[in-house]
């Protein structure tokens, strides 16, 4: 059987501190910290968010 290796993660405004999105990527490909600009409904515009520790 194959051993999947996506993982779930959880996406913080980096202005507001609030977790907004989760998704999934694959740990064994991408090991480092993932980042997008991505709307903020509390900010009320787009900004960064960062994987969650």
């Amino acid at each position: 059987m194959a051993e999947n290796k996506r993982i779930n993660i959880i996406l913080r405004c980096s202005v507001c501190k609030r977790e907004n999105y989760i998704t999934e990527k694959n740990k064994r490909v991408h090991p480092e910290r993932f980042s997008t600009k991505k709307y903020c409904p509390h900010c009320n515009k787009m900004t960064l968010h960062e994987e969650k520790k």
